[in-house]
């Protein structure tokens, strides 16, 4: 590790502006000639137009959005519950405790990606897919949906 150095071309030098006409980046530093963007500060905010009423505002608004109330689940596959030992109680806070959990989220969400060995688990969850809960009942766990 000690000796690993960044590719040819990585790491550039900074711009040394106004240092000189011969340097390409003397007088004016690279700004053109005057002008608002020529100025300190004189960055225009992203969408405007030069006093021109902006697109965003021209197009009329359409619709509603319920994208404030979505409720987004953590994503537990059923292979992950193998990690659990038989007649163990699953719950968010043992799956947050194992690591399969991590973040803020809703709930806790089964899905069937994977196999689950045959076990007697004990699972509170708040959703879980189709497949899930048929493979589940089938390797004899036992879901109980909690509301959200």
């Amino acid at each position: 590790m000690s000796t690993t150095v960044p590719r040819p071309g990585a790491r550039h030098r900074r711009k040394r502006l106004g240092s000189g006409e011969s340097s390409g980046k003397g007088k004016t530093s690279g700004k053109g000639h005057k002008g608002q963007k020529a100025r300190s500060g004189g960055s225009l905010r992203l969408g405007f137009e030069g006093g021109q009423m902006p697109l965003i505002r021209r197009i009329p608004k359409r619709g509603f959005n319920n994208a404030v109330f979505t409720q987004r689940f953590a994503p537990v596959n059923l292979n992950s519950l193998d990690l659990f030992s038989d007649g163990a109680k699953v719950d968010e806070a043992a799956l947050r405790q194992v690591g399969l959990v991590k973040g803020d989220w809703a709930g806790i969400k089964i899905l069937g990606g994977g196999k689950l060995k045959p076990k007697n688990l004990i699972l509170e969850v708040h959703a879980a897919s189709g497949s899930a809960k048929s493979a589940l009942e089938a390797a004899g766990a036992k879901v109980t949906l909690l509301k959200s």
